[in-house]
């Protein structure tokens, strides 16, 4: 009776529980705590943490590797679009047939805040480099600052794959805290009576000038950064799917079904490299760390030029939408209109704070398609 009774405890996932799993597990909790109480990006978090959950399951093996006649776990084979960068560019089409350029094409200066933002990848790379990571380490780290999760994914499958699991977590992490990283540093940089400014209503878009913006960006950021091509390329092919108005099926599907069905695959299997082994080492919290800075110089670069804008164009800026300028859509806009209004309630910044938002989309898989030309 004993020895079946030890038999069956060692057949089960208690005996074999490390402390490094629970923890694991803990965190995976705080995870869908913030996911499911506060709503910091639901669709997101979500299947991320419950992937945390069931790779630190012991003996579950789901993301074990086929063996002779054995075959592999069931999140191994859906992580294959993961690690071989399948999945951020499908992602991106869906991005792209939601995403309205209206606002940016309406005032396109704003795109110069999306590149500032985009001065938190950069700074990290270098910082990155200080601490010892190598090159091609370094160059994937640093896309965690442009807050685009698909981005990051695609830059670390194709440069460092075995830090893609920090990666992701961190950079998925980060876009949902939008709402509570931002506001401080804005508030730090900005005063009272800048954050009032009211904005000029925006000039209506054609429908012509939408539809040859996606084609145009595609040719020429193609053409200068040919790396750049899978992420720009998808997200304009879905923006086109959107602003064509021809192909409605479609614009459906890549808006519901398609992009629905990746994040599940795509935030299962990133949390699913989040095991305790691979997770819980100095060099994974270097990178979180890094992440962290990346989206606050981001954060700072877009609020200081949207200040500098703000000065030259006589008061007719408000430097609240240059925090909008990393590419969390649409988290980063509604922080912008959200201090905005706590300032004054009448004051409606989201469509401007769009601009600098898509255009930071833009900003952070051009950023990406440079990085993998230069480490790649």
């Amino acid at each position: 009776m004993e020895l079946a009774f030890e038999n069956f405890w060692q057949s089960t996932g208690f005996a074999h529980l490390t402390w490094q799993q629970l923890i694991m597990l803990v965190v995976a909790g705080v995870l869908l705590y913030l996911a499911i109480k506060k709503k910091y990006e639901p669709l997101l978090l979500i299947p991320i943490s419950f992937g945390v959950i069931m790779v630190n399951l012991p003996l579950g093996g789901l993301m074990d590797p086929p063996q002779g006649d054995q075959v592999g776990g069931l999140l191994y084979y859906i992580y294959q679009g993961t690690s071989l960068g399948i999945y951020p560019p499908l992602i991106f089409i869906g991005v792209g047939a939601w995403t309205d350029f209206g606002p940016l094409l309406a005032n396109p200066k704003t795109m110069l805040l999306g590149a500032a933002a985009q001065f938190g990848i950069f700074t990290t790379v270098l910082g990155a480099l200080l601490l010892g990571f190598q090159p091609f380490q370094a160059g994937a780290i640093g896309t965690i600052g442009g807050a685009d999760g698909p981005t990051a994914i695609f830059t670390a499958a194709n440069l460092a794959p075995e830090l893609l699991g920090p990666i992701a977590v961190a950079a998925y992490s980060y876009m949902a805290l939008v709402p509570v990283i931002q506001p401080p540093i804005i508030r730090l940089l900005t005063n009272s009576s800048e954050r009032r400014v009211r904005m000029a209503q925006l000039r209506e878009v054609s429908k012509k000038e939408k539809i040859i913006f996606p084609v145009g960006v595609t040719i020429l950021t193609g053409m200068l950064i040919p790396a750049s091509i899978p992420l720009i390329g998808s997200l304009m092919f879905g923006n086109l799917l959107k602003e064509s108005g021809v192909v409605d099926r479609l614009l459906q599907t890549a808006r519901d079904s398609l992009v629905n069905i990746v994040t599940i695959f795509l935030g299962l299997t990133v949390g699913a490299t989040a095991t305790a082994e691979n997770f819980l080492i100095w060099e994974t919290i270097q990178i979180v760390l890094l992440g962290l800075f990346a989206f606050a110089v981001g954060t700072f670069a877009g609020v200081i030029l949207g200040k500098i804008m703000h000065r030259v164009t006589g008061g007719r800026v408000n430097p609240l939408i240059g925090s909008a300028g990393v590419s969390a859509v649409p988290m980063a806009a509604r922080v912008s209109q959200k201090l905005g209004q706590d300032e004054d309630p009448d004051n409606h910044l989201l469509m401007h704070a769009m601009g600098p938002n898509v255009a930071g989309v833009i900003g952070s898989a051009i950023a990406a398609g440079v990085i993998l030309s230069h480490f790649g």
